[in-house]
Formats: C-alpha cells, sequence, structure tokens
C-alpha cells in the first residue's frame, strides 16, 4: 500500500523497516508505526496538535462523549460499504475514531484500517492504542498512498487536499467527512465570544463525486466534573482564547453542551 514519499515507488517490509528500490529506507518504530513525513516536508520541528491537546482530546473521547457520533458514521459506512473494504482515517490524531469504527465494522466484516497523522506524537499513542491498525506518520497533502487505494476516506475535522482525496480514493469509493453544525458546542462560545457566531453548514461535494448522504446529529452533552469540560475546551481552538482562571470559571459554571454535527458522505463517480 505504501508509496515512497521520496520516489514514489512502492515500499516493500524488509525485516524492521520499509524499503523502495531507490533503497530509501524507512525504520518502523517499536510501537509500529512507520514515519513517511520527509524533514524537508515538514513546517515546523513538531507539526500537529500540542501535547495538551492531545491529551485533552484523549481523554474527553474516552469518556464516551463523542460515542454517539461513532454509532452513527459506523450505521452509514455499514450501510454503504463492500466487504473487505480498505479505509483510511485521514488525520486519525490518538486513533480514536480508527480504532472505534475498526471495532464496529469489523463485527460483520473483515476490513483493513489505516490511520494517518501529520503530528509523531499523536500516532505514537494511536499506534500503542490499536497495534493491528497500520498507522503512520504523513501529511494529508502527500499522502504516500497509491493511487485508487482506498475504498473509503473518513475525515473527521481534519484539513486536506481535494486532489488527493480524488486520487487515492477508488472509483465508486467512499468519503465520508464530519464538522462541525450550526450549535455545536455553542455554550462554550457564549461563554468566551461577546458576540457567539453560529457555524455555517456548507459542506460542500466534491468535484468527480455524488452526494449519498447528509445528515446532522444533535444531543446534549451534561458534564459532572468539571475536568471533563476542561478537556473539552482545551482539545479544541477555544483553550486558546482564554486563561487559566477563565477555564476553571468554566467548569464551575456550564454544566450542559450541546454537541452538533453535519455528517456527510460522498461516492466517487466511475472515470
Amino acid at each position: 500500500m505504501y508509496a515512497c514519499p521520496l520516489c514514489q515507488q512502492p515500499l516493500m517490509r524488509v525485516a524492521k523497516q520499509w524499503v523502495c528500490e531507490n533503497r530509501h529506507s524507512f525504520d518502523i518504530a517499536k510501537e509500529g508505526y512507520v514515519n513517511l513525513l520527509p524533514v524537508q516536508n515538514k513546517r515546523s520541528i513538531d507539526p500537529g496538535d500540542n501535547l495538551t491537546m492531545m491529551q485533552a482530546r484523549r481523554a474527553f473521547l474516552n469518556q464516551g462523549f463523542y460515542q454517539p457520533l461513532v454509532q452513527s458514521i459506523s450505521s452509514l459506512l455499514q450501510t454503504h460499504l463492500s466487504d473487505n473494504a480498505s479505509l483510511l482515517d485521514l488525520g486519525c490524531g490518538e486513533g480514536y475514531y480508527t480504532q472505534a469504527l475498526a471495532q464496529q465494522l469489523n463485527t460483520t466484516g473483515q476490513h483493513q484500517f489505516w490511520g494517518v497523522d501529520i503530528s509523531k506524537t499523536a500516532i505514537r499513542y494511536a499506534a500503542k492504542r490499536e497495534p493491528s491498525i497500520a498507522f503512520t506518520v504523513a501529511s494529508a497533502y502527500q499522502l504516500p498512498f497509491f493511487n485508487a487505494s482506498f475504498d473509503a476516506v473518513i475525515r473527521i475535522y481534519a484539513p486536506s487536499d481535494d486532489n488527493e482525496l480524488r486520487r487515492v480514493i477508488k472509483p465508486n469509493g467512499l468519503l465520508l467527512t464530519v464538522q462541525p453544525a450550526a450549535y455545536h458546542l455553542f455554550e462554550l462560545k457564549q461563554a468566551i465570544y461577546p458576540a457567539p457566531k453560529r457555524h455555517t453548514e456548507d459542506a460542500k461535494v466534491l468535484e468527480g463525486f455524488e452526494l449519498v448522504s447528509q445528515q446532522t446529529l444533535d444531543y446534549p452533552m451534561h458534564f459532572t466534573r468539571p475536568e471533563d469540560l476542561l478537556n473539552l475546551v482545551n482539545m479544541t481552538p477555544f483553550g486558546w482564547k482564554c486563561d487559566q482562571q477563565r477555564k476553571q470559571q468554566i467548569g464551575q459554571t456550564i454544566d450542559l453542551v450541546q454537541a452538533d454535527f453535519l455528517i456527510q458522505l460522498q461516492k466517487k463517480l466511475p472515470q
């Protein structure tokens, strides 16, 4: 599945490395992941979300607040996926959704999962979380995979390149995206901004794809522990907008926050 990020030739596994015919080699970490992000393609020393955001997100998601989202995505994919499908979780972070979807979808099939994120720390966490999934450090804008590699790509909040999505998804393959709907986390916005605005629901259909399904999922999240709400704040850009004192005030005064997601499924048209 892997294409060498330096010369685009196929990578073959040799012992604890991935190697191409031009002798470019990439070590497999002890956790099982491989780093296919060349140094020259990095825009910073340690790209991706910072450690505070990752730890907060991992702690928040592990409490199950977004489990209804996992259920909705899983049901949608089960309806439309073929047997033995190959799936890529783009911008997979610490692997929460990758692992959860693999567990649910593989109760009725034998699908193969890959996860990609630009953060080495996040991928290390993901590989420890689920060793059976092929996790890779790579850029969503230069994916180390060949054309038409995947039956489905899952993109939850992750930025990406439209041309790369078209390139790696097979004809008749699926693109499932999740983005904030109008009132997602609106109570936090009200606590932080003087004039909070709703999210725009302007999910676009990629050129060369057709829309299969578009739906919203909304439900209240009840918080009984301030630390869970603080983790939600710190895993989002809201964490940059307020100091520690303001975060503590939010944790003590808000006990309900609305989750509101826009879920879209597209299908790539045959060429």
